[in-house]
């Protein structure tokens, strides 16, 4: 059974912290508005903070400045509250342990609704709710909801602070777990404040943990949450979230999903360019030639491992830009740039090492917060995966007693995780902060699939891409709520996180691509297909990079592949596909590649029953383009 440790209320640590900090204890709720003033002339942030300081009735203010002073206050704080465990500071300095509740955990996707003003501009793929209910029903919930607690104001920029394409935020939450993350994940803080100036435009985010402390004598938790009742809401309209309930991941870390994917994919649709669920890496060949790829996976199907990737061809090198989010725009040319809007990584856990991403392990060494990872006698971090072999005793996220060969759950929750700054990956890219982003020459989609998709193959057109994207499917992950292994359709790894109309999403996706005869060049991927044993095939990680040398050889036109019913493949008789030194069983690169009709034509009616929830909103071309795959797949072979 899962137990919480109790500790005293909040309001005693207060008490007992520095009277003299800047921080946390000198602005009381009461007196905040003349701080607000003194903080912005912007009148529509002071209303704002102004209003819901009124409302939920905290008993401080925090104006968050994203200082190392402040940061060290936070985590000081959370240490003496429990939320906080100190590592072994040895080992991994800088590093602290987190543990949820263990009702929140993940995504709660059946709780997160797009409260468009009209429902069919929400979707098939969204829950909509009417926004004045839903607004009424957030706003009760709300009312007294931070009594007892802090309320941490955190303005923090999407992208580089200032950039043309960067864009702003105002999160307000009583977490300072949240607080302490945003500072990781954003650029956080008072140049954030001077940069939405006067009278600049940001994205309201308002967040509660739901666990107001009514009296002083009220007992906390190390995770406090509100396990009867979470729900994350937005406003496309308004550029506006209200969520409560969970203090988990992009659940309440505002700035991630919810502001950089489903706000700013209307932002993106009003506006001409693209925001999507993409890593963004740099490619260099032996002849010093470098290329920029954004690539779309499920959450928890190897983005950060690909963004991270060590090549194991020799001469080749990456970089990383990010590896979860990208803001895509043209420039005067017509080439698509793109940005990292975030500033950390939020990175699944498990199944991270030494050999699967030992740059991921490099980030993780300092200046981290682990959520929901074991811990061992040593005070460090352990997750399955993480080594060959467990050690031998350890504490599972749960607080349990784990013992190696004995115990028979995970040490580590599936969808644990680490957050640790950018600026700390050993190969982030010299140009990861640039104002005018990066030029992005290929875009890559995949998914986790066993059978049918073979490793690489290249659309004939971006509208030919954009079909690739909107047919994609994966196996599902630990990563947000749902059955495990079962597969699932998730056009463009955008299906959670479009903040309208999925058929017009498409719709718009089309429309960018005839902006420009410089659009980038679109491929799929399938690390994960496996043999009859079910065995993979493809040894992945590292060797990914043979793919990615493949793709900018297309790019470039080094190299001609050969046409296959679905798009352009390797020519492997060639060899393409560099091989050299794999040792691949015999067979396997004919296997990796093969096309089974039986297994096409089920793809072609998984992807025509799941073309049809989008109704007349779906795309003449994309119906076209499937059309053409069916009469290509009666024309194979059996």
């Amino acid at each position: 059974m899962y137990i919480a440790n109790r500790i005293k209320s909040k309001a005693s640590l207060i008490a007992s912290s520095s009277s003299s900090s800047r921080f946390y204890t000198n602005i009381a709720a009461k007196d905040s508005k003349g701080a607000i003033s003194s903080w912005t002339d912007n009148s529509k942030l002071r209303a704002y903070i102004d209003k819901y300081v009124n409302h939920m009735q905290p008993d401080r203010v925090h104006l968050c400045d994203g200082s190392e002073e402040e940061k060290k206050f936070m985590i000081d704080l959370m240490v003496r509250s429990g939320t906080l465990i100190p590592l072994n500071q040895q080992k991994r300095p800088g590093c602290y342990l987190a543990r949820s509740d263990v009702g929140d955990v993940a995504r709660v996707e059946k709780q997160t609704i797009i409260c468009s003003k009209k429902e069919e501009d929400s979707g098939p793929t969204n829950i909509w709710g009417e926004p004045k209910k839903i607004e009424e029903k957030v706003m009760n919930l709300y009312k007294g909801c931070m009594k007892g607690r802090t309320m941490y104001v955190v303005p923090y920029s999407m992208g580089p602070v200032g950039s043309p394409l960067a864009e702003n935020g105002v999160e307000l939450t009583d977490s300072p777990y949240v607080a302490l993350s945003m500072k990781i994940m954003t650029r956080m803080g008072e140049k954030v404040v001077k940069s939405i100036g006067s009278n600049g435009p940001f994205v309201e985010g308002i967040h509660s943990i739901g666990k107001p402390l009514n009296s002083p004598s009220s007992e906390d938790t190390p995770w406090p949450c509100n396990n009867q009742e979470k729900i994350i809401t937005h406003f496309p309209e308004e550029r506006k979230i209200m969520s409560y309930g969970s203090g988990y991941g992009g659940n309440a870390l505002l700035g991630k999903k919810c502001f950089a994917l489903r706000i700013a994919s209307v932002m993106a649709r009003d506006n001409g360019w693209l925001a999507e669920h993409m890593l963004i890496l740099g490619i260099t060949n032996p002849q010093g030639v470098k290329r920029y790829i954004a690539a779309a996976f499920p959450s928890a199907c190897g983005k950060t491992n690909l963004a991270m990737i060590v090549p194991s061809i020799p001469g080749w090198k990456v970089t990383c830009v990010g590896d979860d989010i990208a803001w895509m725009r043209f420039d005067e040319e017509g080439r698509l740039r793109a940005i990292n809007p975030e500033n950390g990584f939020f990175g699944v856990a498990p199944g991270t090492s030494e050999k699967t991403n030992p740059v991921a392990m490099a980030c993780a060494a300092k200046d981290t917060v682990f959520t929901n990872v074991a811990m061992t006698e040593d005070m460090d971090v352990w997750w399955e995966g993480m080594t060959k072999q467990a050690p031998k005793r350890l504490t599972d996220w749960l607080r349990r007693d784990w013992i190696a060969g004995e115990s028979k759950y995970p040490a580590a929750h599936p969808n644990s995780r680490f957050c640790s700054p950018a600026s700390q990956c050993p190969i982030i890219d010299p140009a990861w902060e640039d104002p005018k982003g990066v030029p992005i020459d290929a875009i890559i989609f995949g998914g986790r699939r066993g059978t049918a998709v073979p490793l690489v193959y290249q659309s004939r057109s971006w509208e030919h891409g954009t079909f690739l994207g909107a047919t994609m499917g994966s196996e599902q992950t630990a990563a947000a709520e749902g059955q495990v292994g079962a597969y699932r359709s998730d056009p463009m790894a955008m299906k959670p996180f479009i903040g309208y109309n999925a058929g017009d999403y498409f719709q718009h996706w089309l429309n960018v691509g005839a902006k420009s005869n410089k659009v980038p060049k679109i491929f799929f991927v399938n690390w994960f297909r496996k043999n009859t044993k079910g065995d993979f095939l493809w040894p992945g990680y590292s060797e990914n990079s043979r793919v990615l040398k493949w793709i900018i050889e297309r790019v470039e036109g080094k190299v001609k592949g050969v046409e296959s019913p679905i798009g352009t493949i390797p020519d492997n008789s060639k060899g393409e596909l560099d091989i050299s030194g794999l040792n691949l069983p015999k067979g396997t690169v004919e296997e990796l590649f093969s096309l089974k009709k039986s297994e096409w034509k089920k793809e072609v009616q998984n992807y025509r029953e799941n073309f049809k929830i989008y109704g007349n909103k779906l795309p003449k071309e994309l119906v076209n383009q499937l059309n053409e795959l069916e009469k290509n797949v009666e024309k194979m072979k059996e």
